[in-house]
């Protein structure tokens, strides 16, 4: 864990969130600027800066984020959903700590203005 990085102070509870799902790889909780009805991001509990930095010794929980998006999705009966990550800051990346937003409940468009 980063004792700087805000997604790690939430994973260890020191700053609130309304959580949906936790396990031993993942944490997920709702975004506080959300941009669709249903707006949870999925993060792992071991500090990965971003995208670019997953390798062979960590990438079990891109796989776990997946498993556990599809668990959620189901239990809440999401039928349609995106997943959007950001790597880096000129993507949109502001929290340098690897997640995945999960996305649902309006119909979207494709390009930078749909979700907005």
């Amino acid at each position: 864990m980063d004792k700087d990085c805000l997604f790690c102070k939430i994973i260890a509870g020191e700053i609130p969130s309304a959580k949906v799902y936790e396990d031993e790889f993942v944490f997920a909780f709702k975004d506080i600027n959300p941009i669709a009805p249903v707006h949870y991001l999925f993060v792992p509990k071991t500090h990965i800066c971003c995208a670019k930095k997953i390798n062979p010794e960590n990438s079990q929980y891109v796989a776990k984020i997946f498993e556990a998006m599809a668990e959620v999705s189901k239990q809440e009966n999401i039928e349609s959903y995106r997943i959007v990550n950001n790597c880096g800051e000129d993507a949109g990346q502001s929290v340098m700590h690897l997640h995945f937003h999960l996305l649902a409940g309006k119909k979207m468009g494709w390009g930078e203005q749909s979700l907005g």
